[in-house]
């Protein structure tokens, strides 16, 4: 078993470290050049029903399904190559990598993400994040069911989780209580809804991006 830290950082990945909305809207972009707007709300909707069915945004799985709805165009093997070949580095929001060195002068920092078991670790490792945490990356279907996971992996006194869902920041505040300060960067479309502002508590810190976190001092967490 692991040593236990004093402090460990978790960290999301999609609008809390990187700009996955900007990723979302490049690629609608591209499906309405290639296919037509059309075609284009076709996929999005597929998106979406999957993201409902399991709990995560699996675009090459929406990719495959968009597919079948037309197998004798061939349009659509090149759809993965925009995938794939997407600059992801781009999509870092400014100061991350600032922020994170902050973090580590109090503990570990390790990325905690939902994702699929391809396209999700592909983008942390072509994005550079994988580098940035030293390869400390756990992605699951819902992290916030995994917690006892995070833990054997990761034993720490207390847990600091950022994240941009305060649905997320909510479910592992019920699981872990005090020993967890959650931290809510307001980025991204989940963050910055109404319905979704007004239906969980607020998190112990907010910040307006996750580049503010240079601003805080974590040190009492080590008292």
């Amino acid at each position: 078993m692991a040593a236990m830290d004093d402090v460990v950082f978790l960290l999301d990945v999609d609008n809390t470290l990187l700009d996955n909305d900007r990723l979302i809207a490049d690629l609608m972009q591209h499906l309405a050049q290639e296919f037509g707007a059309a075609r284009r709300d076709s996929y999005q909707a597929i998106l979406e029903q999957l993201r409902t069915e399991l709990g995560y945004v699996d675009y090459l799985g929406a990719m495959q399904r968009f597919r079948l709805a037309d197998m004798r165009d061939t349009r659509t093997l090149l759809m993965s190559a925009f995938l794939i070949d997407y600059p992801f580095a781009g999509l870092i929001y400014p100061g991350v990598l600032e922020a994170v060195a902050h973090l580590r002068q109090w503990g570990r920092t390790v990325i905690l993400s939902d994702g699929d078991a391809v396209f999700q670790p592909h983008k942390i490792q072509r994005s550079g994040l994988w580098q940035m945490v030293e390869g400390r990356v756990l992605i699951y279907v819902h992290k916030e069911q995994m917690l006892d996971d995070v833990t054997r992996r990761y034993p720490a006194r207390h847990y600091v989780m950022v994240d941009d869902k305060l649905s997320i920041l909510s479910a592992m505040k019920k699981a872990w209580g005090a020993q967890l300060t959650t931290v809510f960067p307001r980025q991204g479309h989940y963050a910055l809804d109404p319905k979704n502002l007004a239906a969980y508590p607020a998190a112990d810190v907010a910040v307006e991006n996750f580049g503010d976190l240079l601003k805080q001092d974590f040190s009492t967490l080590l008292t």
